[in-house]
C-alpha cells in the first residue's frame, strides 16, 4: 500500500511560528526530510517525534542531498507505505521548490498534500517593523529570488514599477542586483533594509539607500540567510521598531 507525502512549510523559524496542522503532521510522521533553515527550536522538536529524520538541508554551494535525490527519497519512502513529511523553511511554494517536488510526486502517482507555512518574505519584514504593504506607499509587492537558475527577470520593468520589492536568497548577488535596478532607472535614494536571521533572537537589520546598500552590507558583514526589502515602506521601521515586542 502506497503511503502519502506531506509537503509542509515550517514558517520563518521558531516552533511558535508553524501552523497547528504542521505540528500535528510532524507528530504523526514516519519519516521527516527536513531543510537547513527550519530553525533550531524546530530541529529539537523533531528529535522528540517518532519519525526517522533525514537531513537534506541545502545552502548555497553546500548541498547534503541534490534535489533529484530528495525527489527519489520521497517516492521510495511513500512506496514503503510510510507517512512522509517534506519539511521546508517558510512556505514550500514560495521559492522553496515545493512545486517541483509536488510535480515529481504527481508524475509517479504518489498521493500528497500541501501544508502551507508562513513565508519569510512577509514575516521577516514584519518582525523588523516593516509592513510590506501600506496605503501611503507603493500599491504593489513583488517577490523575487536573488538567485535565478537562468536570467529571466525583466529588470527594466521591475525598476520602473511602483512596487515594494522583496528579495529572498539575495545576499550573494546583492551588488549585481542593485546595479541592475540602478541601471534601469530605480531611484538611487530608495531605502533598502536587509534583515538577517529574521524572526530569531539573532535578527539584525541593516538599512541604507539603494545606491549605498551594497557597500554598507559589505562593510558590516551581512550574511545569509536574509530578506531584502526595497521600497519606501522601509521608512516606517524607524517609527515602528522601537515599539515592537515579541514574547
Amino acid at each position: 500500500m502506497t503511503g502519502k507525502v506531506y509537503i509542509v512549510g515550517a514558517g520563518p523559524g521558531g516552533l511558535d511560528l508553524i501552523t497547528k496542522k504542521a505540528e500535528r503532521v510532524l507528530k504523526e510522521a514516519d519519516v521527516i526530510l527536513y531543510d537547513e533553515l527550519i530553525g533550531e527550536d524546530l530541529k529539537e522538536f523533531l528529535k522528540k517525534t517518532k519519525a526517522e529524520l533525514v537531513d537534506v538541508g541545502k545552502r548555497a554551494g553546500r548541498h547534503k542531498k541534490r534535489q533529484e535525490e530528495i525527489n527519489r527519497l520521497l517516492v521510495e519512502y511513500a512506496k514503503q507505505g510510510k507517512k512522509v513529511v517534506r519539511l521546508k523553511g517558510g512556505d514550500p511554494f514560495v521559492f522553496g521548490r515545493g512545486g517541483e517536488e509536488a510535480e515529481f510526486l504527481a508524475n509517479h502517482g504518489i498521493p500528497f498534500e500541501i501544508v502551507p507555512g508562513v513565508t519569510s518574505a512577509i514575516a521577516v519584514p514584519a518582525y523588523a517593523g516593516i509592513p510590506i504593504t501600506h496605503r501611503s506607499f507603493d500599491p504593489a509587492v513583488v517577490f523575487i529570488t536573488g538567485r535565478e537558475a537562468r536570467e529571466r527577470l525583466n529588470w527594466e520593468a521591475l525598476a520602473k514599477l511602483n512596487a515594494t520589492i522583496v528579495i529572498l536568497m539575495g545576499v550573494s548577488n546583492l551588488r549585481r542586483n542593485v546595479e541592475k535596478l540602478l541601471k534601469h532607472g530605480k531611484d538611487p535614494n530608495t531605502p533598502v533594509a536587509i534583515i538577517e536571521k529574521g524572526c530569531t533572537e539573532e535578527q539584525r537589520v541593516t538599512v541604507a539607500p539603494l545606491k549605498d546598500i551594497a557597500d554598507v552590507a559589505e562593510r558590516v558583514g551581512v550574511k545569509a540567510p536574509a530578506v531584502i526589502v526595497i521600497g519606501d515602506v522601509v521608512k516606517l521601521r524607524e517609527k515602528l521598531a522601537k515599539f515592537l515586542r515579541f514574547d
